[in-house]
């Protein structure tokens, strides 16, 4: 379990354009299907990630608050699952189903979509205000697997509520931390 830190896409990046396979719905889904005119969230996943799982249950309960709150979700995996077959989309779809996902779980085949939003890790988060400009970007909070810590999600969720309430979102972004994106060769 190598740790990877996010690259950290500018603050202001208007959010790169994406058109994928919903492993949910079936569907062909976009950037514009999901957009909010609040904020939209979209995070870099996996199956497998132990840094995923570690602040999934805390994630989906966050999302389930914002989502009745006006804001949007979408996960995106972009691992190459040639090499790394847990992550196919098929067990995507057994994922999001076992956890009761709220929002789309995209699959990024090609891992462009990847590149475009400059994703690293998993979990890799990008918060865009409601004109689609980043506000932020990195970790959910502190915590990481074996640390004894308890997931909360602060650094998300205070990012979430200072949107909402107009307000700037703090300067002071720390990078996310999770398994590195698997690259196709």
């Amino acid at each position: 379990m190598a740790a990877t830190e996010s690259n950290m896409l500018a603050l202001g990046t208007k959010a790169p354009y994406f058109q994928l396979y919903d492993t949910i719905s079936k569907d062909m889904v976009s950037i514009n299907d999901v957009k909010s005119n609040k904020a939209t969230v979209v995070i870099f996943i996996c199956n497998h990630c132990p840094y995923v799982h570690h602040i999934m249950q805390k994630f989906i309960e966050i999302a389930k608050n914002f989502i009745s709150k006006g804001v949007s979700f979408v996960a995106i995996s972009s691992n190459d699952v040639e090499n790394y077959p847990q992550d196919h989309p098929d067990l995507m779809k057994m994922m999001a189903d076992m956890c009761q996902l709220p929002f789309p779980y995209l699959y990024d085949e090609t891992q462009l979509v990847a590149k475009e939003y400059q994703a690293a890790c998993t979990p890799d988060l990008y918060i865009f205000d409601k004109d689609m400009k980043l506000a932020y970007r990195g970790r959910f909070d502190e915590t990481r697997p074996q640390s004894g810590v308890k997931a909360t999600g602060i650094d998300f969720k205070n990012a979430l509520d200072d949107i909402l309430n107009g307000k700037a979102v703090q300067a002071k972004q720390l990078p996310s931390i999770g398994c590195n994106i698997k690259w196709k060769k």
